[in-house]
């Protein structure tokens, strides 16, 4: 499996797009209800190559991520051949801009001494998708950028 297993959840809530893909692999209702008594392990691998394809269309238009964390905040724009990385740190630990009151200081701040903020680029690997697949299980959100574009057009300018 390349990334991890949709939960329950997420299965139930696709769950006409998996008959969809049962359908393609000319396995019917009454098949697989045979095959989930029968052959648990067809079953497995099913789900694995399901979650797949699921996962790698959701990765394949993702654009940005952002990552939280009390004192830092990572914004990621995902360009064709490379990635581009808007990083702030707050220097001081009574600020944790996880909560609403600690990010509108960062919004009033950011020219205070304890606000760093740091751009980067690197090409993007080989693998795309599995580098923000990587960074979606540390924690990172996929977003529609509006927080990366506000904050770089204060890096740029």
């Amino acid at each position: 499996m390349k990334y991890e297993r949709l939960t329950r959840e997420q299965f139930e809530e696709m769950h006409q797009e998996f008959i969809n893909f049962l359908a393609t692999q000319q396995i019917t209702v009454d098949e697989w209800e045979k095959i989930k008594k029968d052959q648990p392990g067809i079953v497995e691998q099913e789900l694995d190559v399901f979650s797949d394809l699921v996962w790698e269309g959701v990765l394949n238009k993702v654009n940005y991520l952002e990552h939280f964390s009390p004192q830092q905040l990572f914004l990621f724009h995902f360009k064709d051949a490379d990635i581009d990385l808007i990083a702030i740190k707050i220097e001081n630990p009574a600020v944790d801009i996880t909560t609403t009151d600690g990010y509108q200081w960062l919004r009033k701040n950011l020219n205070n001494d304890d606000v760093n903020i740091y751009t980067s680029t690197k090409p993007i690997a080989e693998e795309r998708n599995t580098d923000i697949f990587a960074l979606i299980q540390k924690g990172a959100h996929i977003t529609k950028g509006d927080l990366y574009t506000y904050f770089e057009k204060i890096v740029v300018n």
